[in-house]
């Protein structure tokens, strides 16, 4: 009798697919709804950053404004209110709308 069961039980596949299924729902649910978006985000401030020349006005990541006097390969000659400071690229957060009025 035994020997029947262990047969029968045998014959069972051991994977289930039912149980396999909810955690990638959840990671294909967490890919669409958090990471791509950030990731499509974080390309067109990439894009942005490598679009800048000389002559536009920027907004740092600390809430600095300045505009551009030269662009290097990692960094930006930025003349603000205070004078001139070399920053970096990723610093800038983006670029100042000629609609918004001065930051004083």
């Amino acid at each position: 009798m035994n020997s029947c069961l262990m047969l029968a039980n045998a014959a069972q596949p051991s994977f289930q697919f039912g149980g396999l299924m909810m955690p990638l729902l959840l990671i294909a649910i967490f890919y669409f709804m958090f990471i791509r978006p950030q990731q499509r985000k974080e390309k067109e401030r990439r894009k942005m950053i490598d679009e800048l020349r000389a002559g536009a006005k920027i907004i740092f990541a600390s809430g600095i404004i300045g505009t551009i006097v030269e662009a290097k390969e990692k960094t930006f000659i930025v003349e603000t209110t205070e004078g001139r400071m070399e920053i970096l690229r990723a610093c800038v957060q983006g670029v100042c709308d000629e609609a918004q009025p001065e930051a004083k």
